[in-house]
């Protein structure tokens, strides 16, 4: 399934009880990226149907807030998904989700650096999920 992601998604509002970004008129909305979802290891999780995009016509799938910075993370953009958790997420109810989903990214090649960001993200919270 083709869908938004990254930084764009950040700007768009989702279902989610998140903060997301709010520098949508500060984002480039003609080069947007759409994404396959089947070529990623979290498939179809996390992505809204029926989402419109500014300045775009129609409706489009967009990721929602988690799994817009899940791909940021995959992707190893890291300084554009800097903030993660008290900026985008702002929200500890989401906390275990995202480590289950990102503890999937082991078996990528950035793993050691996805790693480091959530422990420069979450701390200590994150450094003892990772002991179970």
């Amino acid at each position: 399934m083709l869908y938004l992601s990254g930084i764009h998604a950040l700007n768009l509002p989702c279902d989610l009880l998140t903060c997301g970004d709010w520098h949508t008129l500060g984002i480039n909305w003609e080069n947007i990226v759409l994404l396959e979802s089947d070529d990623s290891i979290f498939l179809d999780y996390g992505i809204e149907k029926n989402r419109t995009i500014p300045f775009h016509r129609g409706k489009y799938n967009a990721a929602n807030h988690i799994r817009a910075l899940l791909d940021l993370l995959a992707e190893g953009k890291y300084s554009i998904a800097q903030g993660m958790k008290e900026d985008y997420i702002c929200n500890d109810i989401y906390t275990e989700e995202i480590f289950q989903k990102v503890s999937l990214m082991q078996e990528l090649d950035n793993w050691p650096n996805t790693d480091r960001f959530m422990e420069r993200e979450y701390g200590i919270e994150w450094t003892e999920f990772n002991l179970f």
